[in-house]
């Protein structure tokens, strides 16, 4: 069984940073793709980044320039370098992750965390 987990979330000022983490464990074989997507009441889900197993890159116009998502292969974890905070980057952050496990190794699962609150307000 795999499991994500997230920390790093926070209340921060406007135009503070924070970094968060997500650690996946369980019975891997590979991982794949990994993101963040965010959540806000009134709003739906977004994606935030991802990362492909290769170090491929990808964001929204909306944290373009002001947030960074790297991973570290070896301890299967993704990172979320968020500065220049705004209040409208309030939300639930999710991340997410492609993994096959060795029962099937073939086959690449979607697999969730539980969230993570990151409020930006003064």
């Amino acid at each position: 069984q795999v499991q994500l987990v997230e920390s790093g979330g926070a209340l921060v000022q406007p135009g503070g940073s924070l970094r968060l983490s997500c650690a996946a464990s369980g019975n891997i074989f590979r991982v794949d793709r990994m993101g963040w997507y965010r959540t806000s009441p009134g709003k739906e889900r977004e994606l935030v980044a991802w990362i492909s197993s290769g170090g491929s890159t990808n964001y929204p116009d909306s944290v373009k320039g002001r947030f960074t998502i790297s991973r570290d292969n070896a301890k299967n974890t993704v990172y979320l370098q968020m500065n220049s905070l705004k209040p409208e980057d309030t939300a639930v952050y999710y991340c997410n992750a492609m993994i096959a496990e060795y029962s099937r190794s073939s086959y690449f699962a979607n697999y969730w965390g539980q969230g993570t609150q990151v409020t930006v307000s003064s």
